[in-house]
């Protein structure tokens, strides 16, 4: 059995995967990833470019390092292969990046930080605080249910915003469906979106759902760039309908050096770097998790995250 790591890996890394895969043919390419690496093997595990893939391939499993799997859902795998995600890996590193950013906004740091070159000693008026405060936050995987749980820590009220399942989490106060969100926008202090990248949540967030937003809110979007109208966005802020937006993902990506979102005082703008390896434990929990899946796709079990092809989203 031939399997592809496209994910980079550390030498400890490497003796995880292959203790899951005794005797399988390990091909480590980080880089320069071909159509013949891809047509060999058996088992992928890490992300390439979906123009490489072909239906035609006799890959029987692909494993991303990703949590989103946008491309890989539109027909470009074989048939029969199995898509797993790396969801379990990004929950304390883009939560813990959510909530600094949010901290950020109500605090005014950015606005103290950016006064600062400038040796102002200058008071900026009043803040907010997590504390009394009501969160919406949309998706509850991994990202979601780890922020939803500092934000409730911190004494907010925190609604939960899924597309199904009627379980609610202990560490969600509400939980509504999709379907409610717009009665729920008017009251949310902050509204949160780590919403993956597909056809339903493209462009959810357009003028019109930012204009039922509470006056004053903030908007953190860790999800997809394509999730929130830029435009829209930006119109807002620059009103003052919104207080802020901590933003790591944008529609384009990279933003232009000349849209006017560069401009805005208050938005927080990172280039798609609260998760990936940036912090280490990150890099060892995916790579634990496709070590894990690889023992049980060898034993014939069950594997964990796996992807529905119709939603994109990782089957419950």
């Amino acid at each position: 059995m031939n399997i592809l790591v496209t994910v980079q890996t550390k030498p400890y890394h490497r003796a995880w995967l292959e203790s899951a895969a005794p005797g399988a043919q390990f091909i480590y390419k980080e880089e320069s990833v071909t159509r013949a690496d891809i047509e060999n093997a058996d088992i992928l595990l890490g992300n390439v470019s979906p123009a490489l893939l072909s239906p035609a391939d006799k890959l029987c499993w692909m494993q991303t390092a990703s949590a989103g799997v946008d491309g890989y859902v539109n027909g470009c795998l074989p048939k029969d292969a199995v898509l797993t995600n790396a969801t379990g890996a990004y929950g304390l590193a883009i939560s813990e990046y959510m909530l600094a950013v949010w901290l950020e906004l109500m605090k005014k740091l950015h606005r103290y930080r950016d006064r600062q070159s400038e040796s102002d000693w200058h008071d900026l008026g009043p803040v907010t605080s997590v504390w009394g405060s009501t969160v919406l936050v949309l998706g509850l995987g991994n990202i979601g249910g780890e922020f939803a749980k500092r934000a409730k820590a911190l004494g907010a009220k925190v609604i939960g915003v899924r597309r199904a399942g009627t379980e609610k989490p202990d560490y969600v106060d509400e939980l509504i469906h999709t379907d409610r969100l717009d009665d729920y926008l008017p009251q949310a202090d902050c509204v949160a979106i780590t919403l993956p990248g597909t056809s339903l949540t493209k462009g959810m967030f357009d003028a019109a759902r930012i204009a039922k937003m509470k006056d004053g809110a903030v908007l953190l979007n860790v999800g997809r760039g394509t999730i929130v109208d830029t435009d829209a966005l930006c119109a807002a802020l620059q009103s003052g309908k919104l207080s802020g937006a901590g933003l790591d993902v944008t529609d384009p990506e990279p933003l232009p050096a000349d849209h006017p979102l560069w401009k805005q005082e208050n938005a927080v703008i990172t280039p798609h770097v609260s998760g990936g390896f940036h912090l280490s434990e990150t890099h060892d929990r995916i790579i634990r998790i496709m070590a894990e899946n690889l023992t049980a796709f060898l034993a014939g079990r069950p594997l964990k995250n796996v992807v529905d092809f119709e939603t994109g989203y990782r089957r419950l």
